[in-house]
């Protein structure tokens, strides 16, 4: 039976939340995290923010977010998943985030009036949605006017050595330590699949501002692996 997109994305996460996390460390060798962290401190949010982090998964951004809003702040998580947002809840839980409310919903179609946040992330969950376009459309729809977006996404390198090296790794080494240290072979693949079909930095940069959104900067790392998109809603 063939299976949309949509289908096969949320059966992937329902099977790896438990080890999403290990396999994120394994697979880009921690440098998620730094990453995550050069995005968090260029954003700057500030006490008090109401914020929106979509494709939470298992709220390892939320969690940073809400730490950054303080408990005068607001911080929603969104995930299709309930599997990897009852993990995130745990987490939650255990670090006493009484402004953390995660919800499971469709990205593509949010349950938040317009102009409801300050800021709106999305950390390596853009490539799972089945159209980017969309989601970028609803993260402008609920951006309060003047504030600002954020996608922290995996990237094609540009540099002809290195991408071909990249492609190799996801292609064949990914899966392979998927199934070693979490015993799921197919499920990343799916992962591979997902990044090599994922536009580039440059044709992403375009398709933010075809959402709306203006002054859109991007930051590469790793040799242009992963990047940063931040971009404003005109206030």
């Amino acid at each position: 039976m063939n299976r949309t997109k949509e289908e096969r994305v949320h059966e992937v996460f329902e099977n790896i939340h438990r080890n999403y996390d290990l396999m994120n460390s394994v697979i880009s060798f921690r440098l998620h995290k730094s990453w995550r962290q050069k995005t968090m401190k260029a954003l700057d949010v500030e006490k008090g923010a109401d914020v929106l982090d979509l494709c939470c998964g298992t709220a390892e951004w939320t969690i940073d977010l809400a730490e950054a809003a303080g408990r005068s702040g607001s911080v929603k998580g969104v995930d299709f998943s309930g599997s990897m947002l009852r993990t995130g809840q745990e987490k939650v839980n255990q670090r006493g985030l009484p402004q953390v409310e995660l919800l499971q919903a469709n990205v593509m179609d949010l349950p938040f009036p317009d102009e409801s946040f300050d800021y709106v992330t999305i950390g390596f969950g853009l490539r799972n949605a089945a159209d980017y376009p969309t989601v970028l459309r609803e993260m402008h729809r609920v951006l309060k006017k003047g504030g600002r977006a954020v996608c922290l996404e995996t990237s094609m390198p540009e540099n002809s050595c290195f991408k071909r090296l990249y492609s190799i790794y996801f292609r064949h080494m990914m899966p392979y330590l998927g199934k070693l240290f979490a015993g799921n072979y197919e499920e990343y693949s799916w992962l591979q699949e997902s990044t090599a079909a994922f536009p580039n930095k440059n044709l992403l940069t375009l398709m933010f501002a075809e959402a709306g959104f203006r002054e859109v900067d991007v930051t590469s790392f790793a040799m242009g692996s992963a990047a940063a998109h931040s971009a404003l809603k005109s206030s």
